[in-house]
């Protein structure tokens, strides 16, 4: 696999596994494909700007023939798919683009794979589409019970992902991770934007009774993995990436208050939003039979985090200064919302 064409390369973790593939392999080429929306930013790829290796087309995945010219271009082996509209937040008010999006531009990559015969193609989805899980862990094999129009978009991307990989023999894999946190994530997810708050002293806005519990991956881990699944997944696989590091919302906060030495005075409870599922918990154990582990320690990650938003203000603040706010303010009539969990 030598020439990567990395859809939604230019947001959070797509831009992370970026940085990941050109500093592991020095003879692989990368192809970032973004429509640069909202949340696609090439300030967080500035750094590989200059590298011969990398390369940048703005497009749109449900744009078949701009798809199908860059693979037959760029020669594209392998496609990873990061591209999505991703948080429930947006989905609830307008979830007619995250169907468009998610399923129809899934579509437009399996096409490109399968007709132009590409080595493989990794899908990277979630750990929303198995819905609030009450007691245990989620397997891979479990129903799909999504619960929001984003988780439901997703699920239907993984339902076409299958279809191609039973019907067609595309060579696809699935992961589905919990929820990620690191640089150049954007502030409307909730670690971003409670440290950037909090750096400014801002309320952080919780959620219903901040009980909700999530598994909190670093990024970097969840690159190693996606980076495993390129290389050694077996096609028509799902694999699901979790860190065991459950939290509910409240534990979250205050832990980033207290690594901080900001107040719990800046917690506000604000109203639940709708269909908020209680809890995600995800079995991991398909891929740590691969030798997959996450190497950060929870603590160590978000501390690094912390620090990373502390130092890089020039990032953050022109985002929350400007289309941010306003699309909230459109929305919502506030800039103050708290983002997905």
């Amino acid at each position: 696999m030598e020439n990567l064409l990395i859809t939604g390369g230019a947001g959070f973790i797509g831009s992370n596994f970026v940085h990941h593939i050109l500093d592991r392999y020095p003879d692989y080429k990368v192809i970032v494909y973004d429509k640069l929306t909202y949340a696609g930013n090439l300030d967080n790829l500035q750094d590989v700007a200059d590298d011969r290796r990398y390369s940048f087309v703005r497009g749109d995945i449900c744009d078949m023939g701009l798809v199908e010219e860059v693979v037959q271009e760029h020669k594209v082996d392998g496609i990873v798919n990061f591209a999505a509209e991703t948080h429930v937040d947006r989905s609830i008010v307008e979830p007619g683009s995250f169907i468009q999006t998610d399923v129809y531009g899934t579509h437009v990559l399996l096409e490109a794979v399968r007709k132009f015969s590409l080595r493989r193609m990794v899908h990277i989805s979630t750990d929303e589409v198995y819905g609030s899980v009450v007691e245990g862990s989620s397997v891979e094999s479990d129903n799909l019970r999504p619960n929001s129009p984003y988780s439901a978009s997703k699920a239907g991307a993984d339902l076409m992902c299958r279809a191609y990989h039973v019907t067609y023999g595309v060579p696809v894999v699935i992961t589905r991770a919990s929820n990620n946190f690191g640089a150049y994530q954007y502030p409307e997810k909730v670690v971003p934007l409670f440290i950037t708050n909090a750096l400014d002293d801002k309320p952080l806005p919780l959620y219903g009774d901040g009980l909700n519990v999530r598994d909190w991956l670093y990024v970097l881990d969840h690159c190693e993995a996606i980076d495993l699944m390129l290389h050694e997944g077996q096609d028509g696989e799902i694999y699901n990436v979790g860190s065991n590091n459950e939290l509910t919302n409240l534990e979250l906060t205050d832990t980033i208050l207290e690594l901080m030495g900001k107040p719990q005075s800046l917690i506000q409870f604000v109203e639940d939003r709708p269909g908020h599922d209680r809890r995600y918990s995800l079995d991991s154990a398909k891929i740590r039979h691969l030798g997959w582990r996450p190497k950060h320690a929870f603590e160590n990650a978000l501390e690094g985090t912390v620090r990373w938003y502390t130092e890089n203000r020039w990032w953050w603040e022109k985002i929350k200064s400007g289309a941010y706010d306003s699309y909230y303010e459109r929305q919502y009539g506030t800039r103050q919302v708290l983002t997905g969990s």
